[in-house]
């Protein structure tokens, strides 16, 4: 058993949940990490690529002077098109693989006592694969309500705009809690999605608030990677007007904003996984609150002991 071992599958009170998922990242936060970076090593090209071609679309279009010497903005709406397209995909597939690998990692850990193991967690999810995609489906459509929903909603004053948040988090502990449950447990799609919305609307003010809480305070850690790229930037601008440094055409100033926009969308997809692991914890939370699994078995075993 790891020495730092949190047990997750325990009837706690909603701050030390919170408490926990922050003890879960203060002893876990290295190992996922790493584990985390290698599950997305190709999407952090990929994701370098598109801004690339993103920051070079704008720049282009800033400057009617292209740096290739094309006098035509053809090619820069290509750059912007392509660049688009990529990070969208990016962030659509990198997005599933994140909740599928925070599900699997979370699963593991609790199962295994803290002992993660990257081969269980890549089994786990191509075990799962048909089950995600049916409901990335399902998500889809769901989703597509919640828009139009939202569209419609938002031309209320004030109460618009708080069932969009609401919705926004309700929709989030859903996936996020059937996610977790699919991973967990060798339940079939459709229960998995059951015991998603039994245990958010079972538990509506508990999870929304804590979607909430985790919600501000990932922004915050966002916020605080983000600063770094930010103020880095902030600087070279601030220097490049006071020299009189032509930005639009300068091929360092194109390097140091691909870097800088490639770390904000890098840090949102984190982020995103982070979430997930939040929801993970709170799965196991509302699992024990419901079915008392884990204390029914301590208390076996103190039987077997004696």
């Amino acid at each position: 058993m790891n020495e730092k071992y949190i047990e997750l599958r325990t009837r706690s009170t909603f701050g030390d949940i919170i408490n926990t998922y922050f003890l879960f990242l203060k002893y876990n936060f290295k190992a996922y990490t790493n584990l985390y970076l290698r599950y997305n090593a190709l999407s952090i090209i990929l994701t370098l690529i598109s801004a690339y071609l993103l920051v070079t679309g704008f720049m282009g279009l800033a400057s009617r002077d292209f740096r290739f010497g094309m006098g035509s903005n053809v090619e820069t709406d290509s750059y912007l098109i392509a660049g688009g397209i990529i990070l969208f995909l990016i962030i659509f597939i990198t997005a599933l693989l994140n909740y599928s690998f925070s599900s699997a990692y979370i699963a593991d850990y609790a199962n295994n006592e803290g002992l993660v193991n990257s081969k269980r967690i890549w089994k786990s999810i191509i075990n799962n694969f048909g089950t995600i995609i049916l409901f990335l489906l399902i998500g889809v459509l769901i989703y597509v309500v919640y828009i139009i929903i939202s569209m419609v909603v938002s031309f209320i004053p004030l109460l618009g705009m708080i069932v969009q948040y609401g919705l926004s988090f309700t929709l989030a502990a859903i996936f996020g809690l059937t996610f977790t449950s699919i991973f967990t447990t060798s339940k079939s799609f459709g229960e998995a999605l059951s015991e998603g919305f039994d245990f958010t609307f079972s538990n509506f003010w508990r999870v929304v608030l804590f979607g909430l809480v985790i919600g501000i305070l990932n922004l915050m850690i966002t916020g605080l990677i983000i600063s770094i790229p930010s103020v880095i930037i902030g600087i070279y601008v601030y220097f490049s007007v006071e020299s009189s440094v032509d930005i639009a055409t300068s091929t360092f100033a194109t390097l140091v904003f691909t870097l800088g926009f490639a770390a904000f969308i890098l840090t949102f997809i984190y982020t995103q996984a982070l979430s997930q692991l939040s929801y993970g914890i709170l799965y196991y939370n509302l699992n024990e609150v419901k079915y008392n699994l884990f204390l029914q078995k301590k208390i076996d075993q103190i039987g077997v002991n004696e």
